[in-house]
């Protein structure tokens, strides 16, 4: 995929090395990486906030962690458990938060910035994870259309 400053996109890293993360990034123009979990550690080797954004930084693309646009502990609780009504009920609660609305502002000025963004979470499916809310939200907010990346798993 070409750079293209009138879109951004989404990324997560389940079952990815950080190196198949970071070959995704650059091959999609990625100049900075705005970590969207609420929790930036991770029990991922790589994945954790600090050797993650230097791995980045390493990559020549910079890193932003909003905790805001994360997944409150009953989010996380509803999607792991399969409820994914639930998850939605409390994720869309979630955004009207100060904390999230904060953030999403804070989002919306680096979209501003002419960098290619990338919003990052956990979930491999865009289609189960919080960032595809955050990034209708931008859509919604900015008129820039997203594009999920995949990077390779272990097991592609």
């Amino acid at each position: 995929m070409s750079k293209d400053s009138g879109t951004f996109t989404t990324i997560g890293y389940e079952g990815a090395p950080p190196d198949a993360v970071f070959a995704a990034l650059e091959d999609a123009g990625v100049e900075l990486l705005v970590d969207v979990r609420a929790i930036s550690g991770s029990r991922k080797p790589g994945f954790s906030k600090t050797p993650f954004a230097a791995g980045l930084q390493e990559h020549g693309i910079g890193y932003v962690h909003l905790k805001g646009l994360g997944t409150p502990k009953e989010g996380r609780l509803a999607a792991r458990s399969g409820n994914r009504a639930g998850f939605d009920r409390i994720f869309t609660a979630h955004m009207q938060t100060d904390a999230a609305r904060h953030d999403l502002a804070g989002l919306l000025d680096l979209m501003k910035s002419g960098r290619r963004v990338c919003l990052m979470c956990f979930e491999h499916d865009p289609a189960h994870c919080h960032r595809t809310i955050v990034a209708e939200a931008v859509e919604e907010r900015t008129g820039m259309p997203f594009v999920h990346l995949f990077p390779k798993t272990a097991t592609a």
